[in-house]
């Protein structure tokens, strides 16, 4: 059975700084057409960052889009162009103070793969090095970078604390292999 969908044709209806959404007119398997709202995203970078001393570090920032503060690992958006292991290494400077010899990558994945194309590249770092003059945050970027303990983030985890999905995926990750690091 063939699921791809053919598009016929796309209508932008929003282009901003972050993402494009655009509605598309689709030819599917079955011959019928269907309508498909989308969003486009450059993609974006995450860093689970672990400290020699074996804390966690997590962003607390309020989120807009959900109207509550959030709990989350160092992210952020790639640049036109960007690398995302540079990316990586920017952001964790600039959310956390650290830069790292080595990320090693986690995995790959869609955010929302329903609707949206965002890419995130989810990376793991132990080998943190502190800056001494890190980069600046972004201008409206208003974040607290908080430290917590691996028996810390379970609990926070079983208590639904933490919400954010590329976050979640992360500290489980650290979570079983914590024994290996």
């Amino acid at each position: 059975m063939e699921f791809e969908e053919k598009t016929l044709k796309r209508e932008s209806k929003f282009k901003g700084h972050i993402f494009e959404v655009a509605v598309d007119e689709v030819l599917l398997p079955d011959g019928k057409t269907a309508g498909r709202e989308l969003i486009f995203h450059k993609g974006a970078v995450a860093v689970l960052a672990v400290t020699p001393e074996g804390k966690i570090i997590i962003v607390k920032q309020y989120r807009k889009a959900i109207e509550a503060v959030s709990y989350e690992i160092p992210a952020g958006k790639l640049e036109q162009g960007e690398d995302p292991y540079t990316c990586g290494l920017r952001e964790l400077e600039e959310e956390s103070g650290y830069t790292s010899e080595k990320l090693y990558p986690i995995c790959e994945m869609y955010s929302t793969p329903g609707f949206c194309n965002e890419k995130i590249y989810l990376y793991y770092s132990n080998d943190l090095i502190k800056v001494e003059n890190p980069k600046a945050m972004d201008e409206d970027e208003e974040i607290e970078t908080v430290w917590f303990s691996f028996d810390e983030i379970q609990k926070m985890l079983e208590n639904g604390e933490i919400d954010d999905a590329k976050t979640i995926i992360a500290l489980q990750y650290a979570l079983l292999n914590k024994e290996n690091r």
